[in-house]
């Protein structure tokens, strides 16, 4: 049987800011993240299952990704833990929707960090292959499984 991989694209918008760095991006600043997901398996062979020829339903893999990523970083403001606990809490004075991560939020480790959350939501016969995020229209990291396997 053929691996067959397939890919959805969505979009949220983030603010981040690098903890300290030393140029423009330690201040808080956000983006219009675009971001793909691609899987792979093998597409069901079911005659007459009304999944059948699927890897995953595209459906199902919007909700997944929707869910587990986009709405929880749409208009959120991510930081690291390393910042000062004064400015954790004002951060969550002054923002509803904060997360804070044990890394850098740059978008190399955000791609990362998106990857290790979608591999524990897959179903178990579809294989997470590439994630790519967008920070800008010309600029974006990606992660792929086989890099890092």
């Amino acid at each position: 049987m053929a691996i067959i991989r397939v890919a959805k694209r969505f979009h949220f918008e983030m603010a981040h800011a690098l903890y300290g760095y030393d140029g423009l991006c330690k201040n808080i600043h956000g983006h219009s993240y675009n971001l793909e997901i691609t899987v792979m398996g093998q597409a069901l062979q079911q005659a007459q299952h009304p999944k059948d020829g699927m890897v995953l339903d595209f459906s199902e893999l919007k909700n997944i990704v929707k869910k587990r990523i986009v709405a929880r970083f749409d208009h959120s403001l991510m930081v690291n833990s390393a910042s000062s606990q004064e400015q954790v809490k004002l951060f969550k004075k002054n923002t509803e929707r904060l997360i804070v991560v044990d890394f850098q939020p740059t978008t190399e480790n955000i791609v990362a960090y998106i990857a290790e959350i979608l591999q524990q939501h897959l179903p178990i016969n579809v294989s997470l292959y590439k994630v790519r995020l967008y920070e800008t229209v010309t600029s974006y990291a990606e992660w792929v499984a086989s890099d890092n396997e």
